[in-house]
């Protein structure tokens, strides 16, 4: 054997043993970043940041050749770690509300893939549950591009204890679902959500379908696989048809394209990260005029943009409204803890409900 093979085969052994223990501590602390993610409810990928790394360490190499090969090595080092925490995600408990099948159940799944999903009958039993400690995580509609608010679940973030720690929109394709064998000439009738029909009337008036509303589009696809008649349909999701299985007749037959659902995820510990660059603020305002004026100047004062605004009754107040806002930036810089300073001053009551990364597709 070659003096040359014999120092390669030498140094290559070194580096391997010294590889397989900074291995073992990089992938403990995966366990750490994991454990952090947990707990505020965030999802393992994080793509920006893992961008930002391959950029800085990639820098470290002078060989453009042996860069390209390291980018390689980092990209495979990093799903590694990601298959690493999602192996020990499945200890995690995210609260949804409906039934299996439901654009909730939906959502939590595209969130957390590894996560174990936990069924509630409403959205303030799922909220809860994370308060008790019965889930780590709550995942809770926000708002539908089509319907609006769901003011429910903004009704117990603002009065709750608990943080938004990211926001996902999840595009809603409804389409026609029925037995096996059925076509679209035995189809008589279609049972959905009121709001899941209304999307689709005018494809429910063009078949000349009889409407009948269901508490949720997943119930509905269960009660069509249960009676098993070919003249019962479905409206729901592509991913409810394969759970009850039931074969999808017509796809995409929304009366608009654009409809997309926000998830909110929600958990007890307040989030900090650089991948989380917009914030939620909700509060009241004192019983003065111009008010509400001088809460929207203090945050354009220190050049926050809001990005939404909407006002919501309270319950306990006739009369009395709570303010929703969406700002891009976070709170926690000079000026964010100056405006906060600020707001206080004529807010009644100022809520940091949460940051989230904006448009986030799931």
């Amino acid at each position: 054997m070659s003096n040359k093979l014999e120092k390669a085969r030498k140094i290559i052994n070194e580096v391997d043993a010294q590889m397989a223990e900074l291995f073992i501590k990089r992938m403990r602390a995966a366990e750490l970043v994991y454990e952090h993610k947990k707990e505020l409810g965030l999802p393992i990928l994080d793509q920006a940041r893992e961008e930002s790394v391959i950029e800085k360490n990639a820098a470290l190499i002078e060989d453009s050749v042996l860069k390209e090969y390291y980018i390689d090595y980092l990209k495979h080092t990093m799903s590694l770690s990601r298959a690493y925490q999602y192996r020990m995600q499945s200890g995690l408990k995210v609260a949804y509300s409906g039934v299996e099948g439901a654009f909730a159940h939906i959502a939590a799944g595209r969130i957390f893939p590894d996560g174990n999903r936990v069924s509630y009958g409403d959205f303030k039993a799922a909220y809860d549950s994370v308060v008790k400690g019965e889930c780590d995580v709550a995942v809770l509609p926000i708002e539908n591009s089509y319907a609006g608010e769901v003011g429910q679940t903004m009704d117990l973030i603002f009065s709750g204890g608990l943080f938004i720690n990211g926001i996902y929109e999840l595009d809603i394709h409804q389409n026609l679902l029925g037995v096996p064998g059925a076509t679209i000439e035995d189809i008589k009738k279609v049972a959905s959500h009121p709001q899941a029909l209304n999307q689709c009337h005018d494809y429910i008036k063009m078949r000349g379908f009889t409407a009948e509303e269901t508490s949720n589009t997943a119930l509905a696809a269960k009660t069509v696989a249960e009676a098993g008649d070919k003249s019962l349909g479905a409206i729901a999701s592509v991913e409810t048809a394969e759970i009850y299985g039931l074969k999808v007749i017509e796809a995409n037959i929304n009366k608009s394209g654009e409809n997309t659902t926000r998830f909110a995820v929600l958990s007890k510990v307040k989030a900090s990260s650089s991948a989380l660059s917009s914030t939620v603020l909700m509060f009241t305002v004192k019983h003065e005029a111009g008010s509400l004026a001088n809460a929207i100047g203090i945050i354009g004062k220190y050049g926050y943009n809001m990005t939404a605004l909407r006002s919501r009754p309270m319950k306990k107040h006739s009369w009395q409204y709570y303010f929703y806002v969406e700002i891009d930036g976070t709170t926690d810089s000079e000026n964010g803890v100056k405006m906060i300073e600020e707001l206080n001053k004529v807010c009644d009551r100022l809520k940091v409900a949460g940051t989230f990364a904006p448009h986030t597709e799931i």
